[in-house]
């Protein structure tokens, strides 16, 4: 048969056509030929700029510029950059332009802002914004964007226009938002004659007191995945967890179990190694738990712990401060860089059992450690424990290197407030009230307890945007 019978046998060819035209991060001449289109556009064409449209942002070296080119010709670009002298999340995306001659190409302006969009997400961007041209702004608004505010720059109408990062909405809704639906708190256990789920004024909490006694358990599972691919981590961070859980209600660590499964002896020792190192390190016993050889990797600790008065999840009042005390020693743990943080290793025992001590010794109206929902969802799930939502100043909460000298810091402020921690605690108190304190954290007033549902991020200009709507786990108040 005919080598050329085959694609009329087989239907359309799955080989797609080469797009005319491709989105670059660009370096070199790039740059310079994007510059070049911009003062063609913006200057001698439109008029709006005298002389030459380049500002402090073509000058910042954090400012990246994304070009579409066709071959090797430049046909546009489009920059982003973040705002202030430190990068608290806060981008804006700007002097987006085409070519002349290929206007009549579709999709290149689309295929700038779409590449824009997702590098500013892949940057750890927070808030994203955009001055754009009124006659532009549909191209905007058919992906997505919407419009804040409007603007005349020089003489020519504009909107000002914000791409809607929704990354801490996605992290709730993996990790928090199923809890109504599996536990059925409004329901199930309403006419239990126990104190089921920790009982009134403890529904949801980091752990739950047992009635009668001063004894606190609480327990986590290891995502098996981790266990599979990092078993030492997995053990240490069986200890961690917990400990953070006990640490948050005042509870002094009296013990742990563990049940831990893998397909053979070696691997299972390796988990063992990670939790005796973590039970030794915060100086609590392992006294006892189940092992299972020749299955899926697997799990999950309990801890005890003890204490006469324990702080509640949902101790918050209307108008409470938050205030946040975290490690940020340390560094992004090796394969789960961007959620996991990694201070504790690099503390010694008193270092871990001073922090493990912080809620305990403050006695704060309120108390949550920070868990895998991060910083957002953590406040969310503070705020609805109490009946009420949160609102956070970015720019107030302790970053790691946000002290560097070039003012950059070594962690996009998305990624800080979407990880888990290692040792972090929010906490409601009335205004200046915080008594957290340990010398190896930092602790800060980062926010308040609002009357609207959810969590809101406030900006240092004032503009308030939304990172959860409505509940985080949908427990309701506790």
């Amino acid at each position: 048969m005919p080598l050329l019978d085959v694609p009329a046998l087989m239907g359309p060819a799955v080989v797609a056509r080469p797009a005319e035209f491709l989105v670059v991060v660009a370096e070199g001449s790039d740059i310079d030929e994007y510059r070049r289109l911009r003062r063609a556009a913006f200057v001698d064409e439109q008029g709006i700029f005298e002389g030459t449209d380049r500002d402090d942002l073509d000058d910042d070296p954090r400012t990246v510029v994304l070009v579409a080119r066709a071959g090797s010709t430049v046909v546009g670009g489009v920059r982003i950059s973040p705002v202030g002298v430190r990068d608290i999340g806060w981008w804006t995306g700007s002097r987006l332009v085409v070519a002349p001659s290929a206007r009549s190409v579709a999709g290149i302006g689309s295929a700038l802002v779409a590449a824009a969009c997702a590098l500013a997400e892949q940057l750890g961007v927070v808030r994203f914004d955009a001055t754009v041209q009124s006659r532009s702004s549909i191209l905007f608004r058919r992906l997505g964007w919407q419009t804040t505010g409007t603007l005349v720059i020089g003489g020519v109408d504009h909107l000002a226009m914000r791409w809607p990062v929704d990354r801490h909405q996605r992290l709730v809704d993996a990790t928090k938002a199923h809890l109504e639906a599996v536990l059925e708190p409004h329901s199930a256990w309403t006419d239990s004659p126990i104190a089921s789920l920790g009982g009134p004024g403890w529904v949801g909490d980091d752990g739950a007191p047992v009635s009668g006694t001063d004894v606190i358990a609480a327990c986590d599972a290891i995502l098996p995945s981790m266990v599979e691919r990092d078993p030492e981590w997995a053990g240490w961070c069986g200890v961690l967890v917990n400990v953070n859980d006990l640490s948050a209600m005042g509870a002094s660590p009296v013990g742990l179990l563990d049940a831990v499964g893998g397909r053979d002896t070696a691997f299972v020792r390796r988990v063992m190694s990670g939790l005796r190192r973590g039970a030794e390190a915060w100086g609590v016993p392992l006294i006892g738990g189940h092992t299972q050889i020749g299955v899926p990797a697997s799990l999950s600790v309990t801890a005890l712990g003890r204490t006469t008065a324990p702080v509640p999840g949902g101790g918050g009042r209307y108008g409470d401060a938050l205030s946040l005390t975290i490690d940020t020693s340390g560094s992004w743990r090796d394969g789960h860089h961007g959620s996991q943080w990694n201070s504790t290793e690099g503390r010694r025992s008193a270092e871990l059992q001073d922090l493990a001590g912080t809620v305990a010794r403050a006695r704060p109206a309120a108390a949550k450690d920070v868990s895998m929902a991060g910083i957002v969802g953590t406040a969310g799930m503070l705020a609805e424990a109490s009946g009420y939502g949160a609102v956070l100043d970015v720019d107030r909460i302790p970053v790691p290197g946000a002290a560097s000298s070039d003012g950059t810091g070594r962690v996009s402020m998305g990624d800080w407030l979407g990880c888990f921690p290692g040792f972090g605690m929010l906490t409601a108190d009335r205004p200046g009230d915080s008594r957290m304190d340990s010398p190896y954290a930092e602790t800060a007033e980062v926010g308040s307890l609002t009357l609207e549902r959810g969590v809101a991020l406030r900006w240092p200009d004032g503009e308030v945007t939304t990172a959860v709507r409505g509940g985080v786990t949908g427990l309701g108040p506790a």
